[in-house]
């Protein structure tokens, strides 16, 4: 497989900025130019990689195949801005003591600008505004990339993982919310402002759940943990006879019922678990349908914590998908699978992308 794609003109400087490494003047990269400006993988070092989420953050030390060699992981420290950055120069201080790190990459939830320097708005941490590469650089007094977290994860699973091969991949992770990305013809399509693949801001229920967004009807607040485990907390509120392995699983305290709890108890039989997460497969698919109709990709690739549960939640997700296809029966359909990196897709492309941006000078 090329290291990049084929393109040429005026998207080699748009490339550039938007992780587009396989570009010199208006030419591609060649599989002997690419060996020449990425060398010997012995020789390139190694990358720190972390991936802030709305409830963790999670880094790693990553070679140049994708693979981690330790891990550090803390809890993401509330709303405070500088409080995460603190937590993050902790995290890199504690993986560089024993290993020599060439690059550092931030996988960010939230829309990032264009020089991916200030992240824009995210809808689960106070940024605003937010000049992250500025403040980190500071703090670490090193080179840092910083990307948006989606992207990182789709980057990583076309690199290494469940998206290899794929000229035409779109990335769904199922966290907290719903992340979304996409990798066209080898590069991250981020859109004309940057902010593309924000899949779990669609309205795909009017009026519906109240979104942390400032919307209502998110596909995230259907699809992802959270409404997952919402669902639950909802029915042992009512003390339902069928939330009672759920109940006391929680030891009573609806409270501490999170979509990770009923995962797990759904992939341990409980029927009222399988049945939520059925459920949120359901809407999964139905958004899916809406995306392959806008994007016709050749795969989605389903990330994040949610994705444990498998063909739990990926089975009725196709049938749903299948169900609401625009033209189905008549087009081919995308693929739909799990992606092969799990939690740590995020820390794994950050890394990764930092290692190639620092390589090629932007």
């Amino acid at each position: 497989m090329p290291i990049m794609p084929e393109a040429a003109g005026p998207h080699a400087r748009r490339l550039r900025t938007e992780y587009g490494l396989a570009w010199r003047g208006n030419g591609p990269l060649t599989a002997r130019a690419a060996r020449s400006t990425f060398p010997n993988p012995a020789r390139r070092g190694l990358s720190v990689g972390i991936d802030i989420g709305g409830t963790k953050v999670a880094a790693g030390v990553v070679d140049v195949h994708g693979q981690i060699l330790a891990e550090a992981r803390r809890a993401t420290p509330g709303q405070d801005p500088r409080a995460v950055e603190s937590v993050i120069t902790d995290l890199v201080r504690e993986l560089s003591a024993d290993y020599r790190v060439r690059s550092i990459g931030i996988g960010a939830a939230g829309w990032m600008d264009l020089s991916n320097s200030t992240v824009l708005f995210s809808p689960h941490l106070a940024w605003r505004n937010e000049p992250l590469r500025r403040n980190l650089e500071k703090l670490l007094r090193r080179r840092v990339t910083v990307v948006n977290d989606a992207d990182a994860a789709a980057w990583a699973e076309w690199r290494f993982g469940a998206g290899r091969g794929e000229s035409r991949l779109v990335c769904v992770t199922l966290g907290t919310g719903i992340g979304g990305a996409m990798i066209l013809g080898g590069r991250v399509e981020r859109g004309r402002h940057g902010v593309a693949g924000e899949f779990g801001h669609q309205i795909i229920v009017p009026q519906g759940h109240r979104c942390e967004c400032g919307n209502r009807g998110c596909w995230e607040q259907y699809a992802s943990g959270n409404a997952l485990g919402r669902e639950a907390r909802e029915l042992a509120a009512a003390n339902s006879p069928v939330a009672q392995a759920v109940i006391a699983a929680a030891q009573g305290d609806s409270a501490a019922i999170t979509g990770a709890l009923v995962t797990r108890l759904a992939m341990e039989g409980d029927p009222a678990s399988r049945e939520l997460v059925d459920d949120v497969g359901q809407w999964l698919g139905l958004g899916l349908a809406n995306l392959a109709a806008a994007l016709d990709p050749g795969t989605f690739v389903i990330g994040g914590g949610l994705s444990a549960a498998g063909d739990l939640l990926l089975e009725p997700a196709r049938r749903a998908f299948g169900r609401n296809l625009t033209g189905r029966g008549f087009r081919p359909a995308a693929r739909i699978e799990r992606a092969a990196l799990g939690p740590e897709a995020g820390l794994i492309g950050a890394a990764d992308l930092s290692r190639l941006l620092s390589r090629s000078g932007t």
